[in-house]
């Protein structure tokens, strides 16, 4: 008996290990969008929790086109990366009035929809519709690197295409959306990045790293990201029982998102000095009564942000601000905090205040 081929070893072991996730259950066209989305830049467990929660208030693409905004953002909050969340609703505005309400089998006229570029184009190609288009996340790349050894950094021009072409003559005729899924369960859950668990490897016979013992020195490292670090300060400011919020720009970093004033810390300046002319810059407010809640930490893509957050008061009793650096603001309670999409450093401040 010949032993199985590469595809036939994935497609067996995916049967038997993939886990059980809730778009493989349909998988509707609908259903794969979403989460691709929401799996960009964050951890699949984490994605569920919210896909299921998005489904019990958006199940189709028609309920999405009744959404507000601030609905929208308010769900996708803890995400981040909000352009996505926008952009969903952008599409389901354009599927519904060019495609008849649903996302269309081109693979083309994906690629023109915001927020769908070609991995989740070929996503939703090859796992809702199971036609033959390759997709390929970090997973893939990592398990190509070792597969095929590849000896330059995956993000490199030539390499980077040459693991597509290898995803695309890989796919087995008529089997896709197993094949893909595959690929990535595999990354996902034997060729780790650290600590491959080649004992359990499936295609172990077939990578040409482990046969060199060279698996733990693949993918080969690119240039490593500058993080840049970011000291800012914030603050609740309370007056007669109510809390003062002000939404962002709409062209401004975290668009639309509803937030407490505050910003990046100057040279020379205390946490308080800075909060302090922040506010009175944004808002026109003079506060005082500074009281320190937390100092929070949080990291974007490139950025590592710590940020001061106190609580401070109005100097006196007018309540209404000149907005310098927002479009709307409210003064409400406490309680109603949690009816408002923040930024995550913001939210991580509200659960501070939760816990005092």
């Amino acid at each position: 008996m010949s032993p199985p081929t590469l595809q036939d070893a994935l497609l067996r072991w995916f049967a038997r290990h993939g886990r059980d996730l809730p778009w493989r259950r349909t998988y509707l066209p609908y259903h794969i969008w979403v989460s691709e989305i929401m799996l960009q830049q964050t951890q699949m467990d984490r994605v569920i929790l919210y896909f299921n929660r998005w489904l019990d208030r958006f199940p189709d693409i028609a309920s999405l086109t009744e959404a507000r905004e601030q609905e929208v953002l308010l769900l996708w909050e803890g995400l981040g990366y909000y352009s996505r969340a926008k952009n969903i609703l952008k599409t389901a505005d354009l599927l519904c009035r060019r495609h008849g309400g649903a996302l269309p089998e081109d693979h083309g006229a994906l690629l023109e929809l915001p927020g769908i570029g070609r991995y989740t184009a070929g996503a939703i190609m090859s796992l809702a519709f199971n036609l033959h288009h390759p997709i390929v996340d970090a997973n893939v790349e990592r398990l190509f690197a070792r597969l095929f050894n590849l000896t330059a950094p995956v993000k490199e021009k030539h390499t980077h295409a040459l693991i597509w072409q290898k995803a695309a003559e890989l796919i087995p005729e008529g089997k896709a959306r197993f094949f893909n899924q595959a690929l990535m369960e595999m990354g996902a859950l034997i060729c780790l990045p650290r600590s491959p668990r080649c004992d359990a490897c499936p295609v172990r016979n077939y990578c040409e790293a482990f046969a060199q013992g060279v698996v733990n020195e693949r993918p080969i490292a690119g240039k490593a990201k500058e993080i840049i670090p970011i000291t800012m300060a914030s603050g609740i400011l309370r007056h007669q029982g109510k809390i003062y919020i002000q939404k962002r720009l709409a062209d401004d970093v975290w668009p639309n998102l509803w937030e407490f004033p505050g910003g990046r810390i100057k040279e020379g300046e205390t946490p308080e000095q800075a909060l302090i002319r922040e506010y009175r810059e944004e808002t026109g407010f003079y506060i005082h009564g500074l009281e320190k809640i937390a100092t929070i930490k949080h990291s974007f893509t490139k950025y590592r942000v710590t940020l001061h957050c106190y609580s401070c008061h109005l100097q006196n009793n007018d309540t209404t601000p000149v907005l310098h650096a927002a479009q709307e603001y409210l003064w409400i309670s406490e309680d109603e905090l949690e009816n408002f999409a923040f930024p995550a450093p913001h939210r991580n401040l509200i659960n501070c205040l939760a816990k005092e």
